[in-house]
């Protein structure tokens, strides 16, 4: 009899694509214009995790694209990975794959980062972008952040960490815990992940994600920006910035949530994503 994490494993693997030489684990559903997620960096996390109740919804009205990005997941690990660069191209070459020349965007927490640098190094390639939770910016590290980063492996450690992500803690259940812990350590998920966001230096990793405070000042993409005022993981300071300098970007904060907006205010942010990449920001 196949139980429930078992049957978590099986939905967390979708297609495979060799993307520059490695390979990319990727879900993609639905039709109409294309809208690609790219997920945090919280253990054990995979793009199905992150968005298995956002995508779905989203599958209604649009090719939905969600692929781990290479150190987590069932995608390639590369090793320590040092640049933001690595994810970038990694998405560009997976679009390029797909035939995809231009696609909507949603980055959560790291996934912002990633998106934001997506969005300065291929303007062309983006229409709307939502940054939830966002990375982007340097700033100091929070204790929450630097638990989640140096997280070594244990039940209890998963559940701790995952505290730290909720503001409800009774979305916590045993089964969650159990298989996000049995997911970071996979053969092949620990290492990598140790690599690139571990070490005693964990602030060098929110810097690796930031991009110049000028170049995001001159994206002139319609953003909407969502985050929990409850959020321990990224400081809502940081994100008040990030609007402040984009040029088109509304923010949005909603409370009694976290840094998982997309699965504590799960209507909201399905409902807000969807009129977002239909209509933009004055519909």
């Amino acid at each position: 009899m196949v139980d429930a994490n078992q049957e978590a494993a099986r939905a967390e693997v979708g297609q495979s694509l060799d993307v520059g030489g490695s390979s990319t684990n990727y879900h993609d559903v639905g039709e109409g214009p294309p809208v690609l997620l790219v997920h945090g960096s919280g253990p054990g996390v995979t793009a199905w995790a992150n968005w298995r109740l956002n995508i779905p919804v989203l599958a209604e009205s649009f090719r939905v694209i969600a692929p781990d990005m290479f150190g987590f997941g069932y995608s390639d690990s590369k090793g320590r990975i040092q640049d933001k660069q690595v994810w970038v191209d990694q998405l560009a070459s997976l679009l390029d794959a797909l035939g995809i020349d231009k696609i909507s965007m949603v980055g959560n927490s790291f996934g912002g980062g990633v998106t934001l640098a997506f969005m300065i190094a291929h303007p062309d390639r983006v229409d709307r972008a939502v940054l939830m939770g966002p990375a982007g910016l340097n700033f100091p590290i929070t204790p929450a952040l630097d638990k989640v980063w140096g997280y070594e492996p244990s039940i209890e450690a998963m559940r701790e960490s995952l505290k730290y992500l909720a503001w409800d803690h009774s979305r916590l259940t045993d089964d969650l815990i159990q298989s996000r812990y049995e997911a970071s350590i996979r053969p092949g998920m620990l290492e990598p992940y140790r690599e690139t966001f571990g070490g005693e230096d964990r602030q060098s990793n929110v810097a690796m994600l930031a991009s110049r405070e000028e170049d995001i000042g001159n994206i002139e993409h319609e953003t909407l920006i969502l985050h929990g005022i409850a959020d321990q993981v990224i400081p809502l300071d940081s994100t008040v910035r990030l609007a402040g300098l984009m040029k088109r970007a509304d923010l949005h904060l909603f409370s009694e949530c976290g840094h998982w907006v997309q699965i504590e205010r799960l209507a909201s942010f399905n409902r807000m994503v969807t009129e977002f990449f239909k209509h933009g920001l004055k519909a």
